[in-house]
């Protein structure tokens, strides 16, 4: 099967879709895509394919994990959501697993919020999710993305508590990734208790990084907005 797929993602490459996503994606020296490569084929497209090719199994998702094409893992990523969605309780453990004993290959920001929130947070909603706090601690960027974009699947149970511990916990990160990501998940908390965002802010606003801050409060009125980017 891995043949089949790699020839139809050959076929479906778009070299000028490809160079915009290139730098879309940060992809230059020093950039936090540093060397990833694109071979021009946009999510939908990929979506289908996944469609197409659902029922891959465990060797065929790894083999395109491993590809050096962000499309690829794109796709790897996407069908271990599908696989994930149709296994049994045994069989979702192995590709909760898989999917966190390879985090070194889901290393750009689409790639993590397109697959955390539906295999990690999903996975961790009726355990224990010690295995957030323990992401949170990596030093890797991708990973401390992981554990606060996971908490997307709690807050759509309107279940916060850990999307502000993490939020807490982060404060201090030097991310820019990790600001945005984490004012994100802030905001959508936000949607759903407002009281819970503000709790949160009441704390933390002062501190907070200007990027996490601005992200939290879009969805504010803009003179309570002005308020919280004033310190008020």
């Amino acid at each position: 099967m891995i043949t089949a797929i790699l020839a139809r993602l050959e076929s479906l490459a778009d070299e000028p879709t490809a160079g915009i996503l290139q730098r879309f994606f940060k992809t230059g020296p020093g950039e936090y895509g540093e060397g990833d490569r694109f071979r021009g084929i946009r999510v939908p497209v990929l979506r289908k394919l996944c469609r197409e090719f659902r029922h891959a199994g465990i060797e065929t998702i790894s083999a395109l994990l491993d590809s050096p094409w962000h499309e690829d893992r794109l796709l790897a990523l996407l069908l271990l959501i599908e696989r994930y969605r149709a296994s049994g309780e045994e069989g979702r453990e192995v590709f909760y697993d898989f999917y966190c004993a390879s985090t070194a290959r889901i290393n750009n920001w689409d790639l993590v919020d397109l697959s955390a929130p539906y295999i990690v947070g999903r996975h961790l909603e009726t355990r224990r999710r010690s295995p957030l706090y323990r992401f949170v601690q990596s030093p890797s960027l991708w990973e401390r993305r992981i554990a606060i974009v996971s908490t997307f699947h709690f807050i759509r149970n309107n279940d916060f508590a850990d999307t502000i511990a993490l939020a807490e916990r982060l404060l201090a990160d030097p991310e820019s990734l990790l600001h945005k990501a984490t004012g994100w998940m802030l905001r959508e908390v936000g949607k759903r208790d407002q009281p819970v965002l503000e709790a949160f802010l009441a704390r933390h606003a002062t501190v907070m990084p200007r990027t996490a801050l601005r992200y939290a409060i879009e969805r504010f009125p803009e003179e309570q907005r002005q308020e919280y980017l004033k310190g008020g």
